[in-house]
């Protein structure tokens, strides 16, 4: 049998507490599903999944700054209202 050792890791709360539910939903506690992801990782020679620094455009920073002008003329009560029916005509 192989020789186990501790590891100590840093994690948010909340984080490993949503983390431990979905691993015990999944049968398995946090140490099982690190080692299936240290194992995945050695087995495979990478990270198992992608990495990557795109994010969701709804984040991006220009989508971002429309929101936050939006938001600000909805506050100043700078807002146009139509009824669907009204709309519809516009597109005719």
């Amino acid at each position: 049998m192989a020789t186990t050792t501790n590891l100590n890791i840093r994690i948010d709360r909340e984080l490993k507490k949503r983390a431990e539910f979905f691993f015990n939903e999944l049968g398995l506690n946090m140490s099982s599903a690190f080692n299936i992801f240290v194992r995945q990782s050695l087995r495979e020679g990478k990270i198992p999944f992608e990495l990557s620094v795109d994010t969701d455009p709804f984040y991006s920073e220009q989508n971002q700054a429309v929101l936050r002008r939006s938001i600000q003329q909805l506050n100043e009560g700078k807002v146009i209202t139509k009824t669907l029916d009204e709309l519809r005509a516009m597109e005719e």
